[in-house]
């Protein structure tokens, strides 16, 4: 399939080629007193309808990098909205910026979810303007991202699924039992010292006691923002072996659900 090579040229860090005809379309929505300023992206040149996936970018929010990005991972298998956490006007230009911004939304998981719902709204909300299926819709996140997306599994979104890249994996609000409807796949690095045992257990006892559909997957020698080919610090550095092998589950694992 061409999502295979999309996928395996941005697991390499590669310049993947993107549809002549891909649409990366701003879009706007509010959530209670706060504008989010996100993109629609998907292939124009297909009318058939594809399964609409929520992206939550890392915590330097939505910029060009994630916008790439989501146009790879696009192609013509999927609408990708590229979800704004922050609200207008807040984007971070560094890490000290970045930990603020997430910081603020981390310390308050009833408006987290509230904001990542409404994006969810969105997104099953652009059927007949974009060619998503509402009834066939997940989540992927990265860093920052990969704690969102397991924050809307937990609240009981109505989703078939959602990844996690290197995510944090702890919550103030752990999921009850059969609160957990969409099937959860969490890809770690086993080298990640921002995710720590203890938070590994937690979360998988959590899951257990929740009675969710879920899979942990430990990439050896990976530290955290192993998929992301532009990371190269010590503690956030891209891998490309575990990237490719990451991209390839969550092809994998939404190919089962949709």
């Amino acid at each position: 399939m061409r999502r295979t090579l999309f996928a395996l040229a941005l697991a390499l860090g590669l310049s993947a080629p993107v549809a002549a005809e891909t649409v990366a379309r701003p879009v706007s929505w509010q959530h209670g007193e706060t504008t989010f300023d996100g993109y629609l992206v998907y292939d124009a040149d297909e009318d058939d309808l594809r399964p609409g996936l929520l992206m939550v970018p890392n915590w330097m929010g939505v910029n060009e990098s994630a916008l790439e990005k989501a146009k790879a991972l696009a192609d013509d298998d999927y609408v990708i909205l590229l979800v704004d956490m922050y609200g207008r006007g807040l984007r971070p230009a560094n890490a000290d910026e970045a930990g603020k911004a997430a910081g603020a939304v981390y310390a308050d998981r009833d408006a987290l979810r509230g904001r990542i719902n409404a994006a969810l709204g969105v997104l099953r909300g652009s059927a007949g303007k974009a060619p998503v299926d509402p009834d066939r819709i997940g989540g992927i996140g990265f860093c920052f991202g990969g704690a969102i997306v397991l924050e809307l599994a937990r609240s009981g979104a109505d989703v078939a699924g959602v990844v996690s890249f290197h995510g944090n994996l702890s919550t103030p609000l752990p999921a009850k039992a059969g609160e957990v409807g969409a099937s959860v796949l969490v890809l770690n690095g086993a080298a990640d010292t921002y995710v720590p045992q203890a938070q590994i257990n937690g979360f998988q006892a959590e899951m257990a006691a929740a009675g969710a559909d879920w899979q942990f997957v430990n990439f050896g020698g990976a530290v955290h923002c192993f998929a992301e080919a532009d990371a190269n610090s010590p503690g956030c550095l891209y891998e490309p072996r575990a990237a490719k092998r990451a991209y390839a589950m969550m092809e994998d694992f939404f190919d089962e659900l949709f």
